[in-house]
């Protein structure tokens, strides 16, 4: 299974999670996906802060995607860092081969575009973010992903990336990699928060040795980012200002911790300097079994993004109601 590295130096500083494939990735990452307007995002600066911020707080994982739109931000803010100094080692990266580029030969060139747009010879891990193929006008392509993952092991063959893995994969179709002897994932990003703990899905990794990736992981959390039929908890419920009171914590770090007590690798996104700080202190206690209890209650299998709009998808992931 995935081990919490005992070389962690204090109870504050973020663990490291030992992938199947031998390498190392650290426990905690910033998150980077603003929103799906990445024309946008292209002409700001919010993600070059945020990284930078997150960086100096102690964060030494970025995850993001080519689709966001922002990796030139981040390209920005790793040069800034390495011309202080900063080695390439000491950063973790994470991106995305986005739909549109399922074709096995479109992912090598894909992935060198991100690299272009990161500054970076390689990134260290490399997912596939949707089993579904569409193109750019919107029409499914039906590649079969097992293709799109013989491409993805290309990638990792030429040095392009350390590791590969897969997003928003459902147990059956990460075996049918398997079942054709292809290379094991070394990860597995899928949504994970309060509402969405997908407890069958984590054993089913555990099992395999794969690492999961939680995004998503303050759900409905926040009054401003629920939608109408969101089931409860909001910042402000009770049971979990309570909580939070007794570990003198706030309710997003409550939140995070689960996460990492189910094993995860949570990704909380954010642009606010105070918050990412925040969000990374959260190794100096653990929660009792009671909380837990507590909080695994709020499961109500309540999926943030359900992408029902492709569920005619041949491979499509999730459940279609």
């Amino acid at each position: 299974m995935c081990v919490i590295s005992l070389y962690t130096v204090s109870m504050s500083s973020v663990p490291v999670v030992r992938l199947n494939d031998g390498r190392r990735m650290p426990g905690l990452a910033l998150g980077t996906w603003l929103g799906i307007d990445s024309e946008k995002n292209q002409k700001g600066s919010e993600v070059e802060h945020a990284v930078l911020w997150a960086l100096a707080a102690g964060y030494t994982h970025i995850d993001t995607a080519f689709i966001y739109g922002i990796e030139d931000q981040i390209g920005r803010a790793l040069v800034k860092k390495f011309a202080e100094g900063m080695k390439r080692e000491a950063v973790y990266i994470t991106t995305k081969l986005f739909n549109d580029a399922h074709a096995k030969d479109a992912v090598v060139p894909t992935l060198r575009k991100s690299l272009q747009n990161l500054k970076l010879e390689y990134v260290d891990l490399y997912l596939i973010h949707f089993p579904t193929g569409i193109f750019e006008n919107g029409t499914y392509d039906y590649t079969d992903y097992v293709e799109t993952w013989r491409g993805m092991i290309e990638a990792k063959n030429l040095g392009l990336t350390k590791s590969i893995g897969v997003s928003n994969f459902n147990e059956q179709q990460i075996n049918r990699l398997l079942e054709h002897g292809l290379e094991k994932p070394a990860a597995l990003q899928v949504e994970v928060n309060l509402n969405l703990q997908q407890p069958a899905l984590l054993s089913y990794c555990k099992e395999q040795d794969i690492a999961v990736m939680s995004y998503t992981p303050f759900g409905s959390l926040f009054y401003n980012k629920a939608s109408s039929n969101a089931p409860p908890p909001r910042i402000d419920e009770p049971a979990l200002v309570t909580m939070a009171n007794k570990y003198n914590k706030t309710v997003p770090q409550i939140t995070l911790r689960y996460l990492v007590e189910l094993g995860t690798i949570p990704l909380p996104k954010s642009i606010t300097k105070s918050r990412i700080e925040e969000n990374i202190n959260i190794y100096d206690f653990e929660l009792t079994s009671s909380d837990r209890e507590i909080l695994k209650g709020y499961d109500r299998k309540y999926r943030t993004l359900s992408i029902l709009e492709w569920a005619d998808h041949p491979y499509f992931p999730f459940e279609k109601n």
